[in-house]
């Protein structure tokens, strides 16, 4: 028996194969494709991981395509000529009768993708599942609305908001399986930042732990680490700036073209971030443990009336294991917060 799906339920299938694609695209954005006939019945699924775009490897991984057959795509098809053919002039080609995406394509090179399949006799519709869709692609969308990657600050704290007891020790804070869901949030991101201090503190290797691609590590700051540091080892890239200047990260990333930057660092330079409205979302793993005294996990941020609070917004809220993971967004309020 053939699989049928609803337009939103094969939309949803589209996102969800695009979701497959984070930490693979980079400085494109994540995309996921689902070809169905035009009673709904399932023919073929792709998602961009790099190479060839969602909609071409949905469209080659079809064994036919029926008239009257729909593509549901995560964004907008492009139209332009980049490292591949538009993919607006593979659905053309392929017979397919109707495109219904989620996401409009912000990019002034790729955008007009509607419009050109519209001009060749496609139906078109958009707007299905746009909160979703825009919700798995932040990071590309962030990037292109802001000119910066999205920056995610990770932090493992007890439930009092420490990140080290008074000696200084952390390992570990978090359980075994808050630490796997992490490595999992490494193999996601483009890259993953840390400071020279943590470096000589705790020695990270900062890798996926097999769980995904392993992203760039990059180290900020002028103070030098020893050679057999762990993060100068050969399971991935490493670039050392020799600055804590947010500007310079920023510069570098948009030179390399990351859409995500995870920051594993203590509170010193996420603080930082923070306090330059460059942090748009983080994500706290609680353990349900206290020490009363040691490191907070953000420093002074020269607050000192609650009218001049920096909001975010519960995007999430899971448990790992024993531990409590929230991901917490900026608020639209955010910047109207003043100091």
């Amino acid at each position: 028996m053939k699989q049928v799906l609803s337009a939103e339920a094969a939309m949803a299938r589209a996102i969800d194969c695009a979701r497959l694609g984070l930490g693979k695209t980079f400085p494109n954005p994540i995309v996921g494709a689902v070809i169905t006939s035009a009673s709904g019945e399932f023919i073929s699924e792709g998602f961009h991981q790099g190479t060839d775009h969602a909609e071409v490897i949905a469209i080659n991984a079809a064994a036919s395509i029926p008239a009257g057959s729909i593509i549901y795509v995560s964004l907008e098809p492009c139209n332009h000529h980049g490292k591949t053919p538009p993919c607006t002039d593979a659905i053309i080609k392929s017979g397919i009768s109707k495109v219904v995406f989620a996401v409009s394509d912000p990019n002034p090179i790729a955008a007009g993708g509607a419009k050109h399949l519209q001009g060749a006799g496609i139906e078109v519709e958009s707007g299905i599942c746009y909160e979703e869709a825009s919700y798995a692609n932040r990071a590309w969308l962030t990037k292109i609305t802001n000119d910066r990657p999205r920056i995610t600050w990770k932090i493992a704290s007890t439930m009092d908001g420490k990140v080290a007891a008074s000696d200084g020790s952390s390992k570990w804070i978090t359980g075994e399986l808050a630490r796997a869901d992490v490595a999992l949030m490494r193999s996601q991101a483009d890259a993953i930042v840390t400071t020279t201090a943590t470096v000589k503190a705790d020695d990270p290797l900062l890798t996926s732990k097999g769980l995904g691609n392993n992203p760039i590590r990059i180290v900020m700051g002028s103070t030098e680490n020893a050679n057999s540091s762990q993060i100068f080892g050969k399971d991935a890239e490493t670039v050392i700036i020799k600055s804590r200047d947010p500007q310079e990260l920023i510069a570098f990333a948009n030179e390399r073209g990351f859409n995500q930057l995870l920051i594993e660092s203590g509170p010193t330079f996420g603080t930082a971030l923070l306090s330059q409205n460059l942090i748009d979302e983080i994500v706290l793993f609680q353990a349900p443990t206290f020490l009363g005294s040691g490191t907070p996990s953000i420093s002074d941020l020269g607050i000192t009336n609650i009218t001049g609070r920096l909001d975010f917004e519960i995007a999430d809220v899971e448990i790992i294991g024993a531990d409590l993971k929230i991901t917490l967004i900026k608020s639209a309020n955010h910047e109207e917060s003043g100091r």
